[in-house]
């Protein structure tokens, strides 16, 4: 069986706020942290035999006093998580993560649930989820 490697790096714009995050691989849950108060590098192996996946990131713990907004509801400050250097064997995927996810959330409980393309950082609960097939190598051809 060969086995790819994922790689990512997580963080948080305000460490001192509680942000958690968890990823999943499918119904696998390999990462999960309540707290991310620095950049955390995240590894993880991954069957290369066909199949079909999907890559979530989670995040949790988002509350609305993470938030500063004025009296004209410009956000002043706001604690996010960071998604970034995400790799496939080595192979930089930052690009086709941001084309091919969808960042699906409801603005913390304010509004309706919405879905939109992923840039790096998740600003409110909800799940980013990139859907992938492998062999990795054939995927990536199609997706570069």
């Amino acid at each position: 069986m060969d086995t790819i490697n994922f790689n990512c790096v997580v963080g948080n714009t305000d460490p001192k706020i509680p942000l958690g995050l968890e990823i999943w691989l499918n119904d696998h849950k390999f990462f999960d942290l309540d707290h991310i108060d620095s950049n955390h590098s995240v590894e993880h192996s991954i069957n290369d035999d066909d199949g079909e996946h999907e890559l979530r990131f989670v995040l949790k713990n988002k509350l609305p006093e993470h938030t500063t907004i004025d009296a004209q509801d410009n956000i002043l400050s706001d604690a996010r998580a960071i998604v970034k250097n995400i790799k496939f064997d080595g192979i930089d995927c930052d690009y086709i993560l941001f084309t091919l996810a969808e960042y699906q959330h409801d603005f913390n409980g304010t509004g309706e649930l919405t879905t939109h393309r992923f840039y790096g950082e998740l600003g409110c609960n909800g799940t980013v989820s990139l859907k992938f097939s492998t062999p990795i190598y054939i995927w990536l051809l199609e997706n570069m």
